[in-house]
């Protein structure tokens, strides 16, 4: 089992910036690929971002490049996602996920964990 706790979501104005974390806890966290995904209300959840368990390859969705970065630290067993030039489309749950055998990155259905969530407000 993997427990991940999200924290760093909150009220932001658009054009602003914060910090998700995702502690782990429980298997050894570098076994695992870990994604950021988000549901908007009334949406289906998307994937944002993900990294590969040693931090050497990332991935984004469009809709965030040159916005978001995802990075881990293995030591700290946390990944993170920084969030810049937030805008009003990106209010939603944001969610980590681990995944021991991901070969997509982005489909939900590989991970294995998920965290409980962070809201993530962008006012315009």
């Amino acid at each position: 089992q993997v427990q991940l706790v999200e924290s760093g979501g909150g009220l932001v104005q658009a054009g602003g910036s914060l910090r998700l974390s995702c502690a782990a806890s429980g298997r050894t966290f570098s076994n695992y690929g870990m994604g950021w995904f988000r549901q908007a209300p009334g949406k289906e959840r998307e994937f944002v971002a993900a990294i590969t368990r040693g931090g050497g390859a990332t991935y984004s969705a469009n809709s965030v490049k040159g916005r978001f970065t995802i990075s881990r630290d293995n030591a700290k067993n946390t990944v993170y996602l920084q969030m810049n030039s937030l805008k009003p489309e990106d209010t939603a749950v944001y969610y980590c996920a681990a995944s021991y055998h991901t070969t997509t990155y982005s489909t939900m259905g590989e991970y294995n964990y998920w965290g409980q969530g962070t809201q993530v407000t962008v006012s315009s």
